[in-house]
């Protein structure tokens, strides 16, 4: 079976004073249908991006696409007419955005807003795509959808109104979605919440799933495959189970042992490791491997030759580390 998303060797940068700020360099995954891919890594790694790129949202300039193809089946989408891509978003691919409150309109009601992708789509008439943005907010939970169709997005509190998020991403079927910090600002209850509706739907519809997220614990219980980014590289792939039972890559082995209860001995007395120094500025990269200045296990080679990601046994598992190499 072909996946419903390839993504091979895609690289966007943005052109500044200073340079290229590589945002995304050189990433290539896939995604079969039905699965959820998750995508972690610090703020300012490049995940957001990653997910812009896939919509072809990336504002240019100053961004570009340097290389790479993403195909969505048999389909370029970076060969294609921006009038052909409107067509497919909200359609074949959908994404929820990270802060519902910028992403809806505040002048427009919530119903108008998924009647609009609808219609679009669909080609429905008012009445048609009026009763089914009343379905969707059913189906995604919202009680008394038919008074609530008709409210503005300041009337919804923040996990209702990621529910109209994912009523929108959801209304015409998509054979994509992508979350982008679907969780963020919501309390623990809520995220829970969110994260079994996108779950639940995906399973009824079979969409596939990105989920982009910097918190391991939402991936361990929600995806299959496991891609672990910074500075705009993917350097460890791999199964779920395999990368929490046996992570290979020293940032990622950073990364659980700042989880409490995953990374080795937490008394009263002892606090949480953490990684030292930040992610590098994505304009002004260090020569080599991009992880060796704050690296526990670097070797001289990490300072002047950047590794390759290469395949370590099977399942799909690859790490872009000298160790291996």
């Amino acid at each position: 079976m072909s996946p419903v998303l390839a993504v091979d060797n895609l690289s966007t940068w943005f052109d500044t004073e200073q340079g290229a700020l590589k945002a995304v360099d050189e990433v290539s995954f896939q995604l079969d249908a039905g699965a959820t891919l998750g995508i972690v890594g610090e703020s300012g790694c490049g995940k957001t991006v990653l997910s812009l790129s896939i919509m072809r949202l990336v504002p240019t300039p100053p961004g570009r696409y340097v290389s790479g193809r993403i195909k969505l089946g048999d389909l370029d989408l970076l060969s294609i007419s921006e009038n052909e891509m409107r067509k497919i978003r909200g359609k074949s691919i959908s994404m929820i955005f990270q802060e519902p409150m910028t992403s809806l309109n505040p002048v427009f009601r919530i119903g108008a807003q998924i009647s609009e992708t609808i219609r679009l789509h669909q080609g429905c008439n008012h009445t048609e795509s009026h009763h089914k943005a009343i379905e969707m907010l059913r189906l995604v939970g919202i009680e008394l959808p038919e008074k609530r169709i008709n409210d503005y997005p300041h009337q919804l509190s923040g996990g209702m109104r990621q529910r109209v998020m994912i009523a929108m991403a959801l209304a015409c079927r998509p054979r994509l979605m992508l979350a982008d910090e679907p969780t963020t600002a919501l309390d623990v209850t809520i995220q829970a919440q969110i994260l079994a509706l996108i779950n639940a739907l995906k399973r009824d519809m079979g969409t596939s799933v990105i989920l982009i997220t910097h918190d391991l614990g939402v991936i361990a219980e929600n995806a299959q495959q496991v891609a672990i980014m910074y500075a705009g590289k993917f350097v460890e792939y791999a199964e779920v189970k395999d990368l929490f039972s046996r992570p290979l890559h020293p940032y990622t082995e950073g990364l659980l042992q700042s989880i409490p209860g995953m990374g080795g001995d937490y008394s009263r007395n002892k606090r949480l490791p953490i990684i030292p120094g930040t992610v590098p500025d994505l304009g002004r990269l260090p020569q080599g491997c991009r992880f060796h200045e704050r690296c526990p296990d670097v070797m001289s080679v990490c300072r002047n030759e950047e590794p390759a990601l290469i395949g370590q046994g099977f399942p799909e598992r690859y790490v872009r580390c000298w160790k291996y190499q």
